[in-house]
């Protein structure tokens, strides 16, 4: 392998082969990284010298941070708390004087993926990432991961995928809003949820369960309801049938979208909020405020969530010795009552 015609077959994958190490391994050693110790790093660069290893251009590129480029990758625009993630990410972009390149995956595993296999030429220096719905297949993380491009979640992460981690408590947020609704009087309280983000909505029934358990009363399967992620009128009819199967006297809606969707069922149905049903809902909206009646709200930390999720990775591009897989910081929520859980006069 040493002769020039076969020089160009070797890349990092053939290094990682020949040592017993991963390609994160080799490209980490090969940038001079703070996390790969002296002797692995000679180990490597000898190997590299002795098989003739030729850095791939974009990948020399990617070494030197040329691109001052970082990538924000999230499922959608239109969810406010997205909006305020994006403003404290760029808070911090803009004094790091980068760029900054949004991705939209529209809650789609595949563009995920596709965005991914775009995002390998160098043209960004690291990513900023909160996942699609219906991802469970990681190896296009892993894959980028590995090829020397640092990768930090928020708010929706891959659990399996070893780095920083950016999260609210959504099992605590959960019990705070269902204790608060049975502390109103409310004690057949229903959690209206979406198909997807195992790792937010289950913490999300464990908390409103706990809530539930806490005050003897048995958490029922049927109170849990699953609506579509997308906006929909579907989801009013889903909603108004479980309303009037089941008859809850207060709801917790676990994302932004179906606080107008529990609104406007209720409208529909004649039911007056908060006498006849009180309201809570997971949501960053302003105008929750101005709702008829004004919304209580879970309001998670969007602006901080995104502020920290950036430190973090610039942090470890500027060199600062971080662990990034051992770095979960987990930023508590704030529950803002307002007249959807008064209790009637």
């Amino acid at each position: 392998m040493a002769d020039g015609t076969k020089s160009n077959k070797v890349n990092m994958k053939t290094l990682a082969k020949v040592l017993n190490v991963s390609i994160a391994t080799i490209s980490k050693a090969l940038r001079d990284s703070h996390d790969i110790g002296d002797e692995t790093k000679l180990r490597v660069i000898e190997t590299a010298k002795l098989l003739h290893y030729v850095p791939n251009p974009y990948a020399s590129s990617l070494r030197k941070r040329s691109s001052n480029t970082i990538a924000i990758i999230i499922p959608e625009i239109a969810d406010s708390f997205f909006s305020q993630a994006i403003n404290g990410i760029e808070s911090i972009v803009d004094l790091e004087k980068y760029h900054a390149l949004i991705y939209l995956t529209h809650d789609s595993y595949e563009r995920e993926a596709q965005m991914f296999n775009e995002l390998t030429s160098g043209r960004v220096d690291g990513i900023l990432m909160s996942v699609a719905s219906n991802t469970k297949d990681t190896r296009h993380i892993k894959e980028l991961q590995q090829a020397g491009i640092p990768i930090v979640f928020f708010d929706r992460v891959c659990e399996d995928v070893p780095t920083a981690k950016i999260k609210t408590d959504d099992f605590n947020s959960a019990y705070m809003a269902t204790s608060h609704l049975l502390d109103q009087g409310c004690k057949n309280i229903s959690l209206v949820t979406i198909e997807g983000y195992p790792s937010i909505l289950l913490a999300r029934e464990d908390g409103y369960k706990k809530a539930l358990a806490e005050r003897n009363i048995k958490p029922e399967e049927h109170n849990i309801i699953s609506c579509s992620n997308k906006y929909t009128n579907e989801n009013i009819a889903v909603l108004k049938n479980h309303i009037a199967k089941v008859k809850p006297d207060g709801i917790i809606a676990t994302v932004e979208h179906l606080a107008t969707t529990t609104y406007l069922a209720c409208e529909e149905m004649k039911l007056n909020i908060p006498q006849d049903i009180k309201v809570v809902c997971f949501t960053n909206q302003i105008t929750a405020a101005i709702l008829n009646p004004p919304l209580t709200t879970v309001l998670q930390p969007a602006y901080d969530m995104g502020r920290k999720a950036a430190e973090l990775l610039f942090w470890h591009l500027s060199g600062k010795p971080i662990q990034m897989e051992k770095e979960t910081i987990i930023l508590p929520s704030k529950l803002v009552v307002r007249d959807s859980t008064r209790i009637s006069d």
